[in-house]
């Protein structure tokens, strides 16, 4: 793994993203200062640990610029700067955070100069682009399900493509799943050569792509995102990762 370590910190004010706490919930705040996950600031605020201006606080404040929070009486430290790193996940690498797994994509954490998360999810025999920040606002946007953001995957098979995959994607393929039936969303798919194709997606059902292609027929050899919206994976190897540029982060 090939670790470039810039100077990746961005402005908040110039990437849209706003350091200020009014308006923002208070576990987003906790989580943004470096001090936790959001799920764990959420936990320590339903405990009682968490304090508004020496006030027990509440999961749905909206806080002005002048509050003070304290965690168990202590103040949060300041927030880290805001980082943001494009990451090609390799085969093999878990998108869940568990420190005592060699696998997990903790140990790719674990090398950045700042605490970062990776922004949605790419299952374990999958690969590409994979976006790493520690900046909540833009992962929300990113990942709410009314974003509508494209992600553009090539998907290899293990036999020559049907006539009619543009045309089925277009419909909607449906699969099920033990008991459970499941319904995508149409889509758009392209050859790229006998046994390839491109297509892109706005939802991120667990192993979508795999269940539509063996609903087809197909087993999926190799599979990799090479775009979220557009920005793009370009040249960059599996296993390695690279801090965005300005331009890069204003496409998303």
């Amino acid at each position: 793994m090939t670790i470039s370590l810039q100077n990746n910190e961005f402005d908040a004010a110039a990437t849209g993203s706003a350091t200020s706490a009014d308006g923002k919930r208070l576990a987003l705040l906790i989580a943004q200062s470096g001090l936790c996950s959001r799920r764990a600031a959420s936990r320590l605020i339903t405990a009682g640990r968490v304090s508004v201006n020496d006030q027990p606080a509440s999961h749905t404040l909206h806080l002005p610029d002048a509050s003070t929070i304290c965690v168990d009486g202590k103040p949060l430290p300041t927030p880290a700067k805001l980082s943001y790193y494009l990451y090609h996940k390799p085969v093999g690498i878990d998108c869940n955070i568990r420190p005592e797994d060699p696998a997990s994509i903790a140990a790719v954490l674990r090398d950045l100069p700042a605490r970062l998360y990776p922004v949605g999810r790419l299952d374990k025999d999958s690969r590409g682009l994979l976006l790493l920040t520690n900046d909540g606002a833009l992962t929300q946007r990113l990942l709410h399900p009314g974003a509508q953001k494209a992600k553009t995957y090539w998907v290899e098979v293990d036999k020559p493509l049907r006539a009619d995959l543009s045309a089925r994607f277009a419909a909607g393929i449906s699969w099920q799943v033990g008991p459970h039936r499941y319904q995508a969303q149409p889509c758009q798919a392209r050859p790229l050569s006998t046994n390839r194709f491109e297509v892109i997606l706005y939802e991120g059902q667990n192993r979508q792509i795999r269940y539509m292609c063996r609903e087809l027929g197909y087993r999926v050899q190799d599979l990799c995102r090479v775009a979220i919206g557009n920005l793009a994976l370009g040249s960059l190897a599996a296993g390695e990762l690279r801090p965005l540029s300005a331009a890069e982060l204003a496409l998303l």
